[in-house]
């Protein structure tokens, strides 16, 4: 009868426990970069809103991180009453004229989607560096 040799599993059990520890972390790690992603948002759109009073510049809030089916959702939200006139644009009082939006949030939007494939990138590098080595 041939011998095969001797095999040591630890390495392998070592792995696999830590795959199982990274399973457990997983829904935690993508909750830590929704909310990164909206705090970066935020530090995005709060400097490119006008001011004039203030207010609106100090409605921007970020909401709580919830998991929905297919993905993870956060609102970044501006509940000041003319928000959405002001990021859009609104016909003047007399209906005769419109006045430009400035789009705060959508320039902000498409700025942070540009960054996100790096920002992801390093997260998830730290992420698998933590538990794979």
């Amino acid at each position: 009868m041939p011998r095969w040799g001797h095999f040591d599993f630890d390495e392998l059990k070592r792995f696999a426990k830590n795959l199982e520890e990274m399973e457990k972390a997983l829904p935690g790690f993508i909750e830590e970069c929704v909310r990164e992603l909206a705090m970066r948002l935020l530090a995005k759109v709060v400097p490119r809103t006008p001011v004039d009073t203030g207010e609106l510049r100090r409605g921007w809030t970020v909401g709580q991180v919830h998991r929905i089916p297919g993905g993870w959702q956060v609102e970044v939200i501006n509940p000041t009453e003319y928000a959405l006139y002001r990021e859009y644009g609104h016909r003047t009082r007399d209906h005769k004229g419109w006045v430009e939006g400035s789009f705060m949030l959508t320039i902000s939007e498409k700025e942070l989607e540009r960054e996100l494939p790096a920002i992801l990138q390093r997260k998830q590098e730290a992420f698998l560096k933590k538990f794979l080595g």
